[in-house]
């Protein structure tokens, strides 16, 4: 059952005596209590903020990279798992430390380390699974460090898909800032020294010093109309983030890059569900949900479906076109010398390095593109200045 939280602004007494006012996300006001006891702080109040109660938020690439890091080495050591968790508190982010305290809890009074992780929540459905696989086997400590694992490799290929896709749409902001800058306050202060000079002002000039004058004239409402447009962004980003990513996977560069780190993400989520004995079809049911591109994550559920039904895997595989044809063959071969997991651990590393690579080509041409870009923008500007600048000096005696 997925828990669900909402915000609670509180006032709480601290250790010192005096006040403490927040805002935090709690299951109820119960939960807030005891999350803050822990704080050593003592709840006097609690109200709840609007809103629909929302899923408890994943756990963050690197608090799971660092929660199983060091439940791995303590497990690994003959530490009990309760003790494990104790210290593993201290290394993740303070958001995190009360989940991870809760998750002790629960271990201590008898719950299995699977189940807590689903009555806590946060936790994703492959690492449920490979918990609860592991616990089966026996082998917590190898499927923690197998996670943490897996956790490193997707932040690694995620911090360069990041960086790919946020960097032209800072560059786009800078951009239009500068644009902006230069023609509400630059332009109405040399048109009319321009005009004064006696140059003859061509129409494109003309209509750059009525723009930049009529902006400047009505900088309230121009800054109103900026405001309205950046409400509309937000309240439309789910949409406006859907059509950017159609537009994406439409771009030959941004899509290779996008299938390259869906892949990678895919087939490092499946090293560690299928090295911690996940069954094949399950391993593909769950890691399917990490999948955004439609065209994949219908094919692979395609061979999930399969492969319940009893189809051969090497006939399957080879329907998954979406993946190159040399995967494709390596998967066929591997599964053929009974050595899947090794294979999805191999791709996962292959495509995080190719995901890099990529990245840093692509970033290369779009710092070409942005210098191109900015010219682009500012050049009409100093050609609307410049025009009647030179006919005013060659009409000079």
């Amino acid at each position: 059952m997925t828990s669900l939280t909402r915000q609670f602004f509180f006032r709480a007494l601290t250790p010192k005596g005096g006040k403490a006012f927040g805002v935090r996300s709690a299951e109820d006001e119960s939960r807030l209590a005891e999350d803050l006891r822990r704080e050593q702080m003592l709840l006097l109040a609690a109200w709840p903020l609007p809103g629909r109660p929302q899923p408890v938020p994943l756990l963050g690439l690197k608090d799971e990279a660092a929660l199983n890091d060091q439940l791995a080495v303590l497990l690994n050591r003959g530490v009990p798992l309760v003790e494990a968790l104790e210290v593993a508190s201290s290394v993740v982010s303070e958001a995190c430390r009360a989940r991870v305290n809760r998750l002790r809890e629960l271990v201590a009074a008898g719950d299995s380390f699977a189940r807590a992780c689903e009555k806590v929540g946060g936790f994703d459905a492959v690492t449920t699974a490979v918990y609860r696989s592991a616990e089966r086997s026996g082998d917590l400590a190898g499927a923690a460090q197998r996670i943490a694992k897996a956790a490193r490799r997707r932040l690694k290929v995620r911090g360069k898909a990041v960086t790919v896709l946020i960097y032209p749409a800072v560059v786009l902001v800078l951009s239009m800032t500068i644009f902006a800058g230069i023609l509400v306050f630059i332009v109405p202060m040399i048109a009319p020294q321009v005009r004064q000079l006696g140059g003859r002002v061509n129409a494109f000039s003309s209509f750059i010093f009525a723009l930049g004058e009529g902006l400047r004239a009505n900088i309230g409402l121009a800054f109103i109309a900026l405001g309205l447009l950046v409400v509309v962004v937000f309240v439309s980003r789910e949409r406006l983030g859907a059509w950017l990513g159609a537009v994406a996977r439409r771009l030959p560069a941004v899509a290779s890059l996008l299938i390259t780190v869906e892949m990678a993400r895919f087939f490092s989520v499946m090293g560690a569900m299928t090295r911690s004995g996940v069954p094949l079809a399950d391993a593909l049911s769950t890691a399917g949900g990490v999948i955004s591109n439609p065209a994949l994550r219908e094919e692979l559920g395609s061979l999930q479906r399969g492969l319940v039904e009893g189809g051969s895997w090497r006939s399957l595989v080879e329907r998954v076109v979406t993946l190159p044809l040399a995967t494709r063959r390596l998967l066929v071969a591997a599964e053929r010398g009974g050595d899947l997991d090794a294979a999805f651990d191999n791709l996962a590393e292959d495509l995080a390095d190719d995901v890099d690579t990529r990245s840093t080509r692509l970033l290369s041409f779009l710092e070409l593109g942005s210098i191109l870009l900015i010219f682009a923008l500012i050049a009409p500007l100093i050609v609307a200045v410049a025009l009647p600048l030179l006919t005013a000096r060659i009409g000079e005696p």
